[in-house]
């Protein structure tokens, strides 16, 4: 196992092997996650419904983008798209091919009234993931309080970001392309 993370961070990262992982809806044209697909060349993994989503489902697109992918991955996620990572790493078998991931603005689906219109969420893994991460958290985030999100950053073993008070860091949060983002990015993809 040790061997093989070895020459997974001596390949070379290309632009298709970051995988953005969007929430619920998907990213609007406005969100850093889009802009980042247009100006970086980064994939979005499409999910079949982005309107009622299963997470059986989002899961196994997920484990078939992963593996389709040649070379490792680095996943860049947010809200519902957090949630997705820390369900899929605690059960699939190609988690080694991740590099690391950014998770950003989990949404906390186990809150009664997202709980209610995203069923089949909950409960969050509270499995520590099997590769580095680091958790980027707002102050007044409406989907998740930020010491939530410090508790869900703590289980998965990630490092938590303060970005201070930028709502559910999207769209409306008036980042752009979101340069801090990509900094933070770069630090999981380096060799």
């Amino acid at each position: 196992m040790r061997k093989r993370k070895q020459l997974l961070k001596k390949e070379h990262m290309l632009p298709d092997n970051v995988l953005i992982l969007p929430g619920w809806q998907s990213s609007d044209a406005g969100h850093w996650q889009t802009l980042w697909e247009a100006s970086h060349g980064y994939r979005r993994v499409e999910q079949h419904d982005w309107m009622r989503p299963l997470r059986g489902d989002w899961s196994a697109r997920l484990d078939e983008v992963v593996v389709d992918t040649p070379g490792p991955v680095v996943l860049v996620a947010h809200s519902l798209g957090c949630i997705l990572t820390a369900w899929w790493a605690a059960h699939s078998q190609h988690t080694g091919k991740v590099r690391g991931a950014l998770l950003v603005a989990p949404g906390d689906v186990e809150r009664a009234e997202l709980a209610a219109q995203l069923p089949g969420w909950a409960p969050i893994s509270s499995q520590a993931l099997p590769f580095p991460a680091v958790l980027v958290a707002s102050r007044n985030d409406p989907y998740c309080r930020f010491e939530r999100a410090t508790q869900l950053a703590q289980a998965w073993g990630a490092r938590v970001v303060d970005c201070g008070e930028r709502g559910h860091i999207n769209a409306e949060s008036g980042l752009g392309d979101w340069p801090e983002g990509q900094a933070l990015l770069h630090t999981l993809m380096k060799d």
